[in-house]
Formats: structure tokens, C-alpha cells, sequence
């Protein structure tokens, strides 16, 4: 028989039995808008999960730490309480990490290790100063509030909440709280003390014009101070009294920079087996990204079930179908049909009513997701104008394999669900099924 005529035939046979057909194909409508619905909802979820940490971290950014053994000295040591390679960040070893080839950037960090007081006027903030090696803080990909992300020596950068938190330590009972001020552009002292070999207290005063202020961004940045390693340097020395060693001594860490953000765990990886102690924000992300393939899993299965009492509803209406047309059948064969032509044509409605089911259900679930994106979205819009977090930018995504996926998948539930059924079509005796009343 030839491909057109077993077609026609095939549509044909479909057509005459439109209603039982429409019915059956309803449970595949159903199974599929299950399945395409649920998988896009699950892949929104971890799109919008994602997309929000991202605003919160640099994925391209490695955290490290250096990481002391009990022989830790300068460069390596092996813990015998352990049995693991310790680490401090010496020269030798940024080095090492800066001839990396998925590494981008390295900036050491030096903390300020002296007491100290942040002052503005009659104001006071508490912030950890932390010095850095770089002349443009646009490396951290931190959003400015206001001013400049260059640095230069005698400048500072400082975090979103140190900025707004200046307070009076000598505000009386019942005094109206002074506003945050205006740092832009202004002078800020650094006060630093430290006691002499007989007790008496030493100050240092320190004079920082601030160039810039960050946006907020719920990380260690906010209540940070941001100047030049040389500063730090110089007023770390001047509280121990002595140079700093860094063979010895190593820094406080690193930022390092990854070219591209699927490099980043396996960065964070390579330093780990140096000794030192790295974390990048990627880590979670491909933790976020596990936990929702297995609820696409899951939600794929639960869509599934539909789809299986679909198939039995195929299987029930094609058994029927080969029972109420056994004279046919027989006639078919005595004008000349072959047993796989006979196969072909009952193979062919049950993929039809699989792939017509699955149209229709890629265009329900994709309407479903299109009114579940609507009702969300204005949702979490409204709860973004009451300052509650940003809204997502969607709720509900359709990957495009999904409904190619989704229709090959109904297609192949109607032909395995009717093959049974067309088999024993395929192998009724002509002339038993001609004298079949």
C-alpha cells in the first residue's frame, strides 16, 4: 500500500469516528498539559531561584582563605592531626593562581587589624576597613550608589549599611537621631589606638576622602570600607610595631575571578587542593540546579501517570475499534492487503489519536503556564511595591524541546498502546473475519 493511500485511510478512519476519537484523545490533552505544565513550572522556579541569587553574587567570583596547619609556615604544611595540605596566601602561591588558565583576576585583601573608630563629625559607624590591591573596585562588579570606583591612595569606597548607620555614642535620652549623612566627596577619620609598652594608649588619625558608595547588596561589602592595601599595610605595621612578613605572614585573602562562570567550581576545586580554603557562589547554584532537576523529575512524573491511564484508554478504544471492524478487516485482506499493511493502518490511528491528543495538550499547558505567569507575577509584583524583595522575571518557562519532547512522547504512548490490538488484527484469518457478523 502505498505511504498517501495508508494516510488518507488512516485520516479517513480517524474522521468517521470523531466522537470516541475526540474522547480518547482527551486523556492524552490532559497527560501532556500535565506533563508540559509541571516541568515549566519547575524550570521557572529554578530560572527565578538562579536569576535572584545572581543579583545577590558574583557567580564568577571565588572566595579564599588561607588555611593553617599545625606546621604551617611559609607556603605549605601538612597537618598531622589532618593529614591535609595547609596554606597561607603567600606571594609564591598568588603567583601560582594568577598562571591558572580559567583565572581572570586576583585581589588580595588585607584587613585592618588595629582598634579603630570610623568618624564623621560627632558621628560614629562600625565597619571593617579592608584594604585591597587595586586601583578600580569595578572588579567586584558592585553596584554604585553614588561617586567613583576608582581608588587612590588617601581615598576610600564605603558599603551601602556602613554609610546610613552613623550614629551619635553620645545622643541623650529623647534627642531626635541625627539623619545619615552625605559622605560623597567629604572627609572621614579613621582613629586608631594602641597600647605602648607601658600601658598608655597611642591614637592614629587618619584622614579619608570618600569617592563612592555601594548599593546595598546583602553581603560582607555593606559594612566594609574599601582603601588601598599600601594604607592597610602601613597601619597594620604601625600597630605590631614591626614589618610584615608575607612569606611568612601571607594576607588575609583573595578574591579571585573566574573567566567564565562554569569554570568557577572547578576553580574553587584546584584551590582547595592547594590548601587554601575556597568557596564560590556557583556551588550553590549547581545545588540549586540539582534539587529542581529532581523536582522536574518528579513533577514530570506525576504529569506522567495521566499520560499512562491515556494509554489505556487508547488501548481500550483500539481493541474495541479491531472487534466492531472485523468484516473490514477480512475485506482489506481478500482485495489484497498485506498483514503489515493491516498493522500500518491500526498502528497508524492509535499514533494519530496520540499525536492530536498531544497538540492539544501543548497548547493547553502552554496557556495554563501563560495565566499562571499572569496570576504570579502581578502577585509578587505587588508584594515588590511594598518593599517585600524583587519581583521574578518569570514564574513559568517553556523550554522549546519541551514540546517537542512532549509530542514525540504522546505519538510513541499511541502506537505502543495500540500495538497489541493492531497485532491481532494483523494475524485474523481473511476468512474467518469476512464471515465475523
Amino acid at each position: 500500500m502505498h505511504i498517501w493511500d495508508l494516510i488518507n485511510l488512516i485520516t479517513y478512519n480517524l474522521i468517521r469516528r470523531k466522537n470516541r476519537v475526540l474522547l480518547t484523545a482527551l486523556g492524552v490533552v490532559i497527560g501532556t498539559a500535565a506533563v508540559i505544565l509541571m516541568i515549566s513550572l519547575s524550570n521557572g522556579l529554578k530560572q527565578g531561584a538562579t536569576t535572584q541569587f545572581s543579583r545577590m553574587a558574583d557567580l564568577k567570583r571565588i572566595e579564599v582563605f588561607p588555611s593553617y596547619g599545625k606546621d604551617a609556615g611559609g607556603g605549605i604544611a601538612v597537618s598531622s592531626e589532618t593529614n591535609k595540605k595547609a596554606a597561607i596566601i603567600s606571594p609564591a602561591i598568588i603567583d601560582q593562581i594568577k598562571n591558572m588558565p580559567e583565572v581572570d583576576a586576583v585581589v588580595i585583601q588585607d584587613n585592618l587589624k588595629s582598634n579603630f573608630n570610623l568618624q564623621f563629625g560627632r558621628l560614629q559607624s562600625f565597619v571593617s576597613v579592608v584594604g585591597v590591591n587595586t586601583n578600580d573596585l569595578a572588579v567586584y562588579d558592585y553596584i554604585l550608589k553614588e561617586g567613583d570606583s576608582k581608588l587612590e591612595r588617601g581615598t576610600a569606597i564605603i558599603g551601602g549599611w556602613a554609610a546610613k548607620n552613623f550614629t551619635n555614642p553620645n545622643q541623650r535620652p529623647g534627642e531626635e537621631t541625627p539623619p545619615p549623612p552625605e559622605l560623597l566627596g567629604q572627609q572621614i577619620r579613621l582613629v586608631m589606638t594602641k597600647n605602648a609598652s607601658d600601658g598608655t594608649e597611642i591614637k592614629k588619625t587618619v584622614y579619608l576622602r570618600v569617592v563612592g558608595v555601594l548599593v546595598e547588596s546583602r553581603s560582607s561589602a555593606d559594612g566594609s570600607l574599601y582603601v588601598r592595601l599600601e594604607d592597610v599595610v602601613g597601619w597594620n605595621e604601625w600597630a605590631t610595631g614591626k614589618r610584615i612578613n608575607r612569606s611568612r605572614d601571607g594576607y588575609d585573602s583573595l578574591v579571585v575571578k573566574a573567566k567564565d562562570v562554569k569554570d568557577s567550581v572547578t576553580l574553587a576545586d584546584q584551590l582547595n587542593t592547594l590548601g587554601l580554603m575556597a568557596w564560590s557562589p556557583s556551588s550553590i547554584v549547581q545545588g540549586i540546579n540539582s534539587f529542581f532537576l529532581v523536582l522536574q523529575i518528579f513533577f514530570g512524573g506525576v504529569g506522567a501517570i495521566s499520560l499512562l491511564v491515556a494509554a489505556i484508554g487508547i488501548a481500550n478504544t483500539m481493541t474495541m475499534s479491531v472487534m466492531e471492524r472485523t468484516a473490514e478487516i477480512g475485506l482489506i485482506k481478500a482485495i489484497g492487503a498485506s498483514d503489515s499493511d493491516v498493522l500500518s493502518i491500526f498502528l497508524g490511528e492509535a499514533a494519530g489519536i496520540g499525536f492530536f491528543g498531544g497538540l492539544g495538550g501543548i497548547l493547553l499547558g502552554w496557556l495554563a503556564g501563560q495565566v499562571l505567569n499572569m496570576v504570579a507575577l502581578v502577585y509578587f509584583l505587588n508584594r515588590a511595591l511594598r518593599g517585600e524583595g524583587a519581583p521574578p522575571s518569570v514564574v513559568v518557562f517553556t523550554p522549546l524541546w519541551l514540546p517537542i519532547v512532549s509530542l514525540i512522547m504522546a505519538t510513541l504512548v499511541g502506537m505502543v498502546s495500540g500495538y497489541f490490538p493492531a497485532r491481532g488484527a494483523m494475524h485474523m484469518p481473511p476468512v474467518t473475519a469476512l464471515k465475523h457478523e
